[in-house]
């Protein structure tokens, strides 16, 4: 039912294959759109939205040290993960 289709990735431009086997995979998921990275650019992408710089901050509620995605500013109050739960949930 599914055959073996070259693509060209968005990224580099480089040539890949979409296996039937892949192909079979993404119709079972439910997914409408063709890959557009190669596997490689795909990685890396990935990786890029993990190694997101990190800052120390102290806890406006407990006083505690806070690592937070983002660089807090002064103007801005800053929850370590269970003040920020705590927070949210009244």
């Amino acid at each position: 039912m599914y055959t073996d289709k070259t693509l060209v990735c968005k990224d580099c431009g480089n040539e890949f294959v979409f296996t039937a086997g892949e192909q079979e995979f993404y119709a079972e998921k439910g997914f409408t759109n063709e890959p557009q990275r190669c596997k490689q650019c795909r990685d890396a992408k990935k990786n890029a939205s993990r190694n997101r710089e990190m800052f120390t901050a102290v806890c406006a509620s407990c006083g505690k040290e806070a690592v937070v995605p983002f660089k807090p500013r002064d103007d801005r109050p800053v929850y370590c993960s269970e003040c920020f739960a705590k927070q949210k949930a009244e």
